[in-house]
């Protein structure tokens, strides 16, 4: 393929609003051009990367006997009724009426219209298990686009669903799911961080996130380097280091002291051994999350907890109609509310917290002797230097980027919407299902971001959109004679080379060839063919060499295996 005949743009400039590595130079390569957003065009540069790993992903689906189907993106709202899922999920789930004024959304999974197929065709326990997976459009208007195609609105996504007829059999696929991710993202050069999940809108009850560690992710993991133990902040474990102590109840001044900070401050103490209330309204009942001050409430797991979407901040009215003050309070003769307790607060028995009276706190509570009732759960978020649950060592905390997930979905969408089976006992059940996501563009983008350096990226050569550029430094006629060559010969084998024929100066051709990361390079000049020679570049490399026109060919047959 001849440049001149090409579809491409370059920008010699960083876009205004692209900050991470992805964005900038999939911008500046001409792989994508925004349309609005969060919603990109990918251009022809773009589309054989995005084309290369499809099919890794259909190579790996195929090889664990998934069977591709195709489904539609526009759905109807009783479908979505059916699973629940139209009432339960806000304003990110596109929603509009059709000429008929029918209710309709915009697809942001295929849970309800993958069960749907499934239900039509399902009737004995001899079909199972299968496993059905498609490449799909999908569109979920997020709040907060970001990062080029790392959230974005409109995306292409590889989602897979499974259906058993016994939990058993369910683990079984699970395990093929997790090998075969983990097959995927090595085959594009990536090293994925494997953390546990939250299920989320998904449901179901095991959950694993395939992580890229970097410092441009958007997730926080907790990792222990010790014994390996990972999981995704939000629902991470962790051992809880309640404080002891036997101690009467005692109330001390605290004048204008109202945050953790200030109040262990003031009074000496460490932050193990204060309590921190945080508020949240829920429904019109006011909610008291109470953890050690060292640690802050994980919002995923108390809505988890209290089975609710959202947690809105309580208003100071309805925490002082409680019989508690802002700034100072407590549980202590609180009334007219919920409260929760994390594991670590509740063993606790010396704590700091608020005497619900401005300018005073406790110390030496105990709150399964100085509360009323509460409930206990584990509310908190972990964090760096919190101890692992498995081997109580400290734990780490890193960023990443989220490149595909895998879920045990259960039935909670089988039982909605009635999709079962007869066992072999006559007794009808509903499917087991499990769900399986990758995102196909941000794995793209996720690639440049584990894969780049200062000039663009760095693509494996499973993946680039071609494997070898040609650089012509001239218009001679030598040197196009030798090019036109090796083009051949190298097309002939399957080989994907990219000529560079424009006429234009080999600073400007080099520096678009960085940006394109094509892992090859081969340049002709009039000094090299002196010697029947071409220069060979490494895209991954910074050393050159020359080689012989007559090695080229084989060297890059050897290089691409």
């Amino acid at each position: 393929m001849k440049l001149s005949n090409f579809f491409y743009a370059t920008l010699r400039e960083i876009p205004s609003d692209a900050q991470l590595p992805s964005h900038i130079f999939l911008m500046r390569g001409g792989y994508i051009k925004p349309l609005s957003t969060g919603i990109y065009s990918i251009l022809p540069l773009g589309l054989r990367v995005i084309r290369k790993i499809e099919n890794i992903i259909r190579e790996e689906m195929n090889v664990i006997g998934g069977m591709e189907v195709d489904l539609p993106v526009v759905q109807t709202a009783e479908l979505w009724s059916e699973a629940g899922r139209y009432q339960a999920i806000g304003d990110e789930l596109l929603r509009f009426k059709d000429r008929n004024s029918h209710n309709m959304v915009l697809a942001m999974t295929h849970e309800e219209a993958i069960t749907d197929m499934a239900r039509y065709v399902l009737s004995s326990y001899k079909q199972l298990p299968f496993m059905l997976y498609q490449f799909k459009t999908k569109y979920r208007d997020e709040a907060r686009a970001r990062g080029g195609l790392i959230r974005v609105r409109e995306f292409e996504m590889k989602d897979a669903y499974s259906f058993h007829s016994t939990s058993e059999d369910l683990d079984k696929h699970y395990e093929l799911e997790y090998k075969a991710y983990q097959k995927i993202f090595n085959r594009v050069g990536i090293e994925p961080v494997i953390v546990q999940s939250d299920t989320g809108i998904m449901g179901g009850k095991i959950a694993h996130e395939f992580m890229l560690d970097t410092p441009s992710g958007e997730d926080y993991l907790i990792i222990c380097k010790h014994c390996g133990y990972q999981a995704n902040r939000e629902i991470a474990e962790f051992k809880r280091q309640p404080v002891d102590g036997n101690l009467s109840l005692e109330k001390v001044a605290t004048p204008s002291k109202q945050t953790i900070d200030e109040v262990c401050t003031f009074l000496k103490a460490n932050k193990k051994n204060a309590g921190k209330c945080v508020f949240f309204d829920v429904d019109g009942k006011l909610i008291v999350a109470l953890v050690q001050g060292y640690l802050e409430v994980s919002e995923t797991k108390l809505r988890n907890f209290l089975k609710v979407k959202t947690l809105i901040p309580a208003s100071e009215e309805l925490i002082k109609a409680s019989g508690m003050i802002p700034g100072y309070a407590s549980p202590i003769n609180a009334k007219n509310c919920r409260i929760i307790l994390d594991t670590g607060a509740a063993e606790s028995k010396d704590l700091i917290v608020g005497a619900n009276e401005e300018g005073y706190h406790f110390i030496h509570c105990i709150p399964k002797r100085d509360f009323a009732s509460f409930e206990t759960v584990d509310i908190a978020e972990a964090a760096a230097d919190c101890l692992c649950p498995k081997c109580e060592k400290e734990l780490t905390e890193t960023r990443g980027i989220e490149l595909g997930n895998i879920f045990k979905l259960g039935t909670k969408f089988s039982e909605n919407m009635n999709c079962s089976f007869t066992d072999a006992a006559g007794e009808v059940k509903p499917a087991i299902m499990g769900c399986y996501g990758i995102g196909v563009g941000r794995l793209m983008a996720s690639v440049v971001e584990n894969s780049h350096d200062d000039f663009g990226p760095i693509w494996p050569l499973s993946i680039a959109p071609f494997q070898v550029l040609i650089v012509q430094i001239a218009k001679d006629d030598a040197i196009l004679q030798v090019s036109e060559q090796l083009e051949k010969e190298m097309e002939a084998q399957g080989i994907e080379v990219l000529v560079d024929d424009r006429d234009e100066r080999p600073g400007v051709k080099f520096k678009d060839g960085d940006l394109w990361g094509i892992p090859i390079r081969i340049s002709i000049g009039k000094k090299g063919l002196a010697e029947n020679k071409v220069e060979w570049k490494l895209r991954s490399k910074k050393d050159m060499e020359m080689v012989p026109i007559a090695e080229v060919v084989e060297k890059v047959k050897g290089l691409l295996g």
